[in-house]
Formats: structure tokens, C-alpha cells, sequence
């Protein structure tokens, strides 16, 4: 039944992604009638944004099948599988993939990057909405965990779309680099560790094996063994509602707000209102988890050591990292997975349940910030619904592939490896587009400060 659950959603993405295009090659005619631009401006949509004392030009290159398209859609495809994996998202491989090779300018590209973030989170959610825990009986999803981190990481989205607009790409490029340097390397170290104890676990078993062959062999009838499931057997009792219920309710105060705010002047008195009240409902939330795991009412099931109650100060060092994943998120493009991954890894949770639950997060946070780039209109809709549907099928290839490597390997480490890697790359490719972008820059002299974002 999973199987053909799985195929009739792929066939659902695939008929998306079909008619978005059809739609992209239509509007295509439509804007190209539309703007008045030069022989040499043809080529792209430009929008331009005043911003303090520059011009921003927002580059959106027409929908045409060729050589762009195919070779995009396949770095696109690999990175949403392995991203979906490693549970990082894979913005810093859709962000160079966007500018460099489809054409788009660095922040339509961040924004287009969202989209195909959000596409590979529902889907591996999806995915994982059945699966258990790989050693305990739970879901692989901690939603306890998810319900501390999550709210916070949506607020952090909010500031970090605030300073795509605001900070310059010089400063954009540094923060990327040492972030996606540092934590690569915190979770390549983890991986080797998590390698060592898997490697000793697998050395005991064989030992314990060795042992008992070694012993007088009394004959047993041959007994039918019914290979354990990785499957919960209800989807319905798998989930913690109640959990979800609150991350869902966050997610619609926010939306809710986005929308209001979209119709307010920007940088008005009720604009800044509406952004403001973000903080209670995100705050509100995670400090009602947060007193419950302090008093022992709750627990994160999946942390090594949870015999003891997390401290007041270890629970606010975990809300603080959410809500920096978040603005990175949103400034940088990429999913906030590339802080919370090593970060859950570090609390000692699962390799599998630690992509899982950082996904599970990155559902809701990402498609917050592609509501918000979409009521900025930061993005064409043909192209996003096009890279949507294929994050979305190449996130469920990489989870049926994943879980086969695990079955197969005996090992959960290779998601780790997975995780540091696709963090590595992405320091190299994305640091490449923004110190390539900065040296033009200063070559030509342009301004290279803060831009004012109510302008």
C-alpha cells in the first residue's frame, strides 16, 4: 500500500510539474508582449525595486526548454534527494544552480530556492509521517522537540527575509561561508563518532555470534521469521496530534499576518504592529513547551540522556539556535536545516530522527518564507510551481533509496556524512557566487552598503 501511495503522489507531482510549464511557456508570450523593454532586455523579466540609493533588478529569464532547463533540473533533482536526507534542505545547492545556470539574480534565486525547500519538505514529511523511531517505540518524528524549535525558527524566518532586502551581498557571502564551514565540520565529527559505535555495536554482535556457533548445535524445526517493519501500522496513531495541532495553529497566525501585513504601507505604524505580534504567538508557543520539559511534564524522547530534565538555560540555548537556523533561512535561502541538523545531532539524537525532525520544522518554516516572497513578489510563479514538483519527486526517490542503504548497511551514519557534505558543498558554491558577485562590484564601483528596506 506504501508503495502505490507513493507512486500515485509522484504521478500527481509529475502531472504539476507538466502543467506548470505549459503555464510558464503561455505567460511567456504574455509578459514578453507585455513590457516595453529593449531588443537586449527581451530576454528577461525585469522588475526593478528602489532601494535606498540603488536599483535592484530582479532577473527572471523566460521558460524555454533547452540545455539550462535540463542540466538545472538534474542539479536540482540530486540536490532536493540528498538534501531530503541529510534533512539540510539543499538551498546551497539550489541557490548556484538558480543563478548560475537557469539565470536568475541572487535574491529571486533565494526566493526560488524557498519554494524548492518547501516542495522536498512536504514530501519527506509525508514520507516520515508513518515511519518509527529506529530503536524506540515512537515516531521517527520528534514532535516534542519540533514544538520547542519550530515557532522560534519561524520567527527567525521573518527577520532573515527582512535582511535578504536589507544587508549587502559582501556580508551575505561571509556569514555563509562560516556558518556552512563550521557546522560541516561539527557534523562530519559526528558522524565519525557515530560511525565508531556502530562499528564497535556491529563487533559485539559478531562476537556474541561467533560464540554461540562456537557452542553444541541442537537441531530446532526451521521457524518462519517475519522481518520487523520500519512502519508504524496507523498512520493516525502515529502522529502526536496535539503537537501538531499547536505547530499548525503557529503556522496559520503567522500566514495570517503575512497576508494583513501585505495590505498595510510598509514601514507603517500598523505594518510594524502586525510584524511585532509574530514575537508573542512564536514565544508564547515555545516557553509553553519549555516550562513542560523543565518540570519533567514532557520530554524529548529521543535524547540519549533523558533521564534528567533539560536546565532553563539549555532549553533558551535551543530556542536561541532556532531562531538563528531561521534567519539564516531566510536570509541566505537555504533550509534551516543546515543549523539544526548538527545541532540535533549534537543533543545526541538519532541520525535518522534528527533529518526527520529538522524537515518536519523546515515544512512549515520555509513555506512561510515562500508566502512571504510571494507577497513580495520576489519570484515567478510557473518557474516555482516547476521546481516545486521536482524537489518534491526527488525528495521521495532520495527517502526510498536512503532507507534501503540503512536496511542494507546496518548503518545510520551515512546520513550524518550525508548531512556534513551537502553543508560543504554548499559553503564552496555559494561562497563562490558571492565572492564572484562582490569582486564585480567593487570593479565597478558600486554601492555596497545597507539598503533601506522601507524605501
Amino acid at each position: 500500500m506504501g508503495s502505490k501511495r507513493h507512486a500515485v503522489v509522484a504521478a500527481l507531482a509529475i502531472i504539476a510539474s507538466i502543467v506548470a510549464t505549459a503555464i510558464a511557456l503561455d505567460d511567456k508570450g504574455l509578459s514578453s508582449a507585455g513590457t516595453g523593454a529593449a531588443p537586449e532586455e527581451a530576454s528577461s523579466l525585469g522588475k526593478v525595486a528602489s532601494l535606498g540609493k540603488t536599483a535592484y533588478h530582479h532577473v527572471w529569464p523566460p521558460m524555454e526548454f533547452g540545455w539550462r532547463i535540463v542540466l538545472g533540473s538534474f542539479i536540482g533533482f540530486m540536490g532536493a534527494a540528498f538534501g531530503s536526507v541529510g534533512g539540510v534542505g539543499g538551498g546551497g545547492i539550489f541557490v548556484p544552480m538558480l543563478t548560475l545556470i537557469i539565470g536568475f539574480d541572487p535574491k529571486s534565486s533565494t526566493a526560488m530556492s524557498k519554494c524548492m525547500i518547501t516542495g522536498a519538505a512536504v514530501s519527506t514529511v509525508y514520507c516520515n509521517l508513518r515511519l518509527k523511531h529506529p530503536t524506540l517505540d515512537m515516531p521517527v518524528i520528534d514532535y516534542d522537540l519540533a514544538l520547542l524549535i519550530q515557532p522560534m525558527l519561524m520567527l527567525g524566518v521573518s527577520i532573515g527575509v527582512i535582511c535578504n532586502v536589507i544587508f549587502p551581498d559582501w556580508l551575505v557571502t561571509v556569514l555563509l561561508i562560516i556558518l556552512c564551514l563550521v557546522t560541516s565540520i561539527k557534523a562530519f565529527l559526528k558522524g565519525v563518532e557515530i560511525w565508531k559505535k556502530e562499528t564497535l555495536i556491529k563487533r559485539e554482535a559478531a562476537a556474541k555470534q561467533a560464540e554461540q556457533s562456537s557452542k553444541e548445535i541442537v537441531y530446532t524445526p526451521p521457524t518462519e521469521t517475519k522481518k520487523t517493519s520500519d512502519e508504524a501500522k496507523s498512520i493516525w496513531k502515529n502522529i502526536y496530534w496535539k503537537e501538531f495541532g499547536l505547530l499548525a495553529f503557529v503556522w496559520v497566525a503567522f500566514l495570517a499576518l503575512q497576508v494583513t501585513k501585505n495590505y498595510m504601507a510598509t514601514c507603517s505604524t500598523w505594518y510594524w504592529v502586525l510584524s511585532t505580534l509574530q514575537i508573542p504567538v512564536s514565544v508564547g508557543v515555545s516557553m509553553y513547551q519549555a516550562v513542560g520539559l523543565a518540570q519533567g511534564k514532557r520530554v524529548i524522547s529521543s535524547r540519549v540522556n533523558k533521564q534528567n530534565n533539560p536546565k532553563a538555560h539549555q532549553l533558551l540555548v535551543y530556542c536561541f539556535f532556532g531562531v538563528t537556523a531561521g534567519v539564516l533561512a531566510g536570509l541566505l535561502g537555504v533550509g534551516g536545516g543546515t543549523v539544526m541538523g548538527p545541532l540535533f545531532l549534537e543533543l545526541g539524537i538519532h541520525p535518522q530522527v534528527s533529518s526527520a525532525t529538522a524537515t518536519f520544522a523546515m515544512m512549515f518554516s520555509s513555506s512561510i518564507a515562500v508566502a512571504e516572497y510571494y507577497l513580495l513578489n520576489r519570484f515567478p510563479v510557473p518557474y516555482a510551481l516547476f521546481f516545486t514538483s521536482l524537489a518534491f519527486i526527488a525528495a521521495i526517490v532520495g527517502q526510498r533509496v536512503a532507507r534501503k542503504v540503512i536496511n542494507l548497511l546496518g548503518r545510520a551514519s551515512f546520513i550524518t556524512f550525508i548531512l556534513a557534505s551537502v553543508i560543504f558543498i554548499s559553503a564552496f558554491s555559494l561562497g563562490g557566487v558571492g565572492i564572484s558577485k562582490t569582486s564585480h562590484e567593487m570593479a565597478r564601483h558600486e554601492y555596497m552598503g545597507f539598503d533601506n528596506f522601507c524605501k
